[in-house]
């Protein structure tokens, strides 16, 4: 039988975590909170600067000369990169709305939820938009096999080589 003390009531897990880590809920929150918007930083970026050249492409004289296919792909691109860039700017609003209300870690998993939303749709703007500039640019019949062996390689980097690294957590 153990007894329960104030210090352990103050952490989440009732002591450490398993990498040995000492610090109350709101202290896990508050840090992963930082490391939350160092990530979406570097996403928003990238985000933004994809959507702005998206927006003036219908303003170039060869915009009218795309076929319908290739107008509908950049129509897609366009409405994706605009759903990213809502998600991934989405826990700045949110952090703003429920500051101050003490349901930091409840903010917390919703802003990470935000974020891998906004990074789902940042990889499909950013295949549909490869896809569309290889087409216009090429008109090859290799360009689905270049843009699958593009999408293959963000899967690679953004998704497995992430879970192999923390498939036991452990270096």
């Amino acid at each position: 039988m153990s007894v329960t003390t104030h210090q352990d009531e103050d952490h989440a897990d009732g002591g450490q975590e398993a990498g040995g880590r000492e610090e109350t809920r709101e202290e896990r929150a508050d840090r992963q909170w930082g490391e939350l918007i160092q990530e979406i930083r570097i996403a928003q970026t990238g985000v933004q600067i994809m959507f702005g050249f998206l927006l003036t492409v219908v303003f170039t004289p060869r915009f009218a000369q795309l076929s319908e296919a290739d107008t509908t792909i950049y129509l897609i691109t366009v409405v994706l990169g605009a759903a990213a860039t809502g998600a991934l700017i989405g826990p700045v609003a949110l952090h703003r709305v429920v500051s101050g209300r003490r349901i930091k870690p409840r903010a917390v998993t919703w802003a990470a939820r935000l974020t891998v939303t906004g990074l789902s749709l940042l990889l499909a703007t950013l295949v549909t938009a490869l896809l569309l500039i290889l087409r216009v640019a090429t008109h090859n019949h290799l360009v689905p096999w270049i843009v699958s062996g593009v999408f293959a390689w963000y899967l690679f980097c953004w998704l497995f080589l992430p879970l192999w690294a923390g498939r036991d957590g452990k270096e």
